[in-house]
């Protein structure tokens, strides 16, 4: 599943200069019996297996003894993909950008065993209120919002100071040629070559687009008080 969206573009080359690792491991491997059973039957009753903590843990102890064994020996945060952990956002991302190395635990079936929750990982995050059929799809988008944070994943530095999300407001609108498509033309400060005046615009832009469309981001954006 991770080959298709990590195997092109700007990962690809990321990962081909060095710049992040992508590692990926099947908690099968990690099983003692012959059917590389990872879940069964939750206790108690009820619909759907739940995923075994012995898989899991193995898993992630084979990881951490792989890194000690190049000195690699920082606290790595181990994060349980699951639609109960803390909701994504642009803001979590960076704080996690900052760290060298992060285990991601994608969640299957029914849930996971809670002795994972409770002794092994260090947090749980969920992409959205809704339900998945598992927990690759959300460790993509995290991965994915991470990496281009890396310095030099981009190329262009300034492409993540105005996007979307930077500051708690959404990106100001965006034009190209030609001027007039269709007969709707671009705003005629986008042409003025005053740079001040654009700025300006796009600061306005972004504060009236999130308005419109989150306005419960500017709870906790980075707005003056004339723009609130």
């Amino acid at each position: 599943m991770f080959a298709g969206p990590f195997g092109v573009g700007l990962f690809k080359k990321a990962a081909e200069s060095g710049l992040v690792t992508l590692n990926i491991r099947n908690i099968r491997d990690y099983t003692h019996d012959k059917h590389h059973t990872v879940d069964d039957a939750p206790y108690g009753g009820g619909a759907g297996m739940v995923m075994k903590p012995q898989p899991i843990f193995e898993a992630v102890e084979a990881l951490k003894a792989e890194l000690a064994a190049q000195n690699i020996n920082e606290a790595i945060p181990v994060i349980l993909l699951s639609p109960r952990g803390r909701k994504f956002c642009q803001q979590m991302a960076v704080e996690l950008s900052n760290n060298a190395h992060l285990i991601l635990i994608c969640g299957e079936y029914e849930g996971v065993d809670e002795r994972v929750s409770e002794h092994l990982v260090t947090d749980e995050i969920s992409i959205g209120d809704y339900v998945l059929t598992g927990g690759e799809l959300a460790a993509m988008v995290v991965v994915n919002a991470v990496s281009r944070l890396v310095p030099g994943f981009l190329g262009s530095a300034e492409s993540l100071i105005s996007e979307s999300h930077t500051g708690g407001l959404l990106e100001y609108p965006q034009y190209t040629r030609p001027p007039v498509f269709r007969e709707w033309a671009v705003p005629d400060v986008l042409l003025s070559g005053n740079h001040e005046q654009v700025n300006k615009w796009r600061r306005q832009q972004a504060v009236l687009h999130t308005l419109q469309r989150r306005p419960d981001l500017l709870v906790n954006a980075d707005v003056d008080i004339k723009e609130k």
